[in-house]
């Protein structure tokens, strides 16, 4: 598919994951690596990006105003897309993947292809861990909740201390960027931060490269083009986790 207008895809079936999560199929499959986005036009609303979390679906959680309209939409409506876009997770050897609720979409394709030998998978609640019988029936499953409600109680990064990070060739992460932060940290902490993959999740315009919309301080890294996923040497100095920015180029400080 082209970088140009969206494509016309028609939606076959919407799959309540969690109470605020939804899984989206359509009426096209799309060649793709894991971790690799497209970019989603919601009619009348906005263009958002969004991973990919199979060949022929997006998983999305409700957080804003194109979000919510999608939420409205069912069987037979239709979505512009563009994509997919961007440089995707590249593994081999043992693999760690580390999610933050809907930070699972991305990870999940990795995961459903037999790659990854142990899943760390945290939320707010129990209610809100997306894939649970998907990922429990091809990999090594941890939970953790920040309620305890499942699993451990605290930050999925907490199931990071029973591990040896050293045993695994790649250690891929998505989810809220605190929690990526940490695992920067931690990587860097035993010298392995070139084995840390990470995606990135930031505001973006075009998709393609050209707005500079996405472009990561001091590399000049494009999120969209160069990303989304980067290696954890690369954001280590970086912005990551320091700050972003809004639809209008101001900096707004990361939690």
């Amino acid at each position: 598919m082209g970088e140009g207008l969206p494509r016309a895809v028609a939606i076959t079936e919407v799959v309540r994951e969690t109470p605020r999560i939804r899984t989206f199929r359509l009426s096209e499959s799309f060649s793709f690596t894991p971790g690799q986005f497209v970019m989603v036009w919601v009619p009348g609303v906005d263009e958002i990006p969004m991973a990919l979390s199979g060949g022929n679906s997006i998983s999305v959680q409700e957080v804003g105003d194109a979000t919510s309209a999608m939420f409205r939409l069912g069987k037979g409506d239709l979505l512009g897309i563009r994509g997919p876009f961007g440089e995707g997770f590249s593994v081999n050897g043992r693999v760690l993947a580390i999610a933050g609720g809907i930070g699972a979409a991305p990870l999940l394709p990795l995961a459903m292809a037999g790659k990854v030998g142990a899943f760390l998978l945290g939320a707010a609640t129990g209610r809100e861990l997306p894939f649970r019988k998907l990922l429990a029936g091809k990999t090594d499953l941890r939970v953790a909740t920040d309620d305890g409600s499942d699993g451990h109680r605290g930050p999925v990064t907490a199931l990071l201390g029973d591990l040896d990070l050293r045993s695994f060739d790649h250690i891929c992460t998505c989810g809220p960027e605190p929690m990526m932060r940490a695992v920067v940290a931690l990587l860097g902490k035993e010298q392995i931060l070139d084995r840390g993959q990470f995606s990135l999740h930031r505001y973006m315009k075009c998709g393609v490269g050209l707005c500079g919309s996405c472009v990561i301080d001091p590399s000049g890294l494009r999120v969209c083009r160069d990303g989304p996923v980067f290696r954890g040497d690369q954001l280590a100095g970086s912005e990551f986790g320091k700050y972003g920015r809004d639809a209008s180029g101001r900096r707004h400080p990361v939690p």
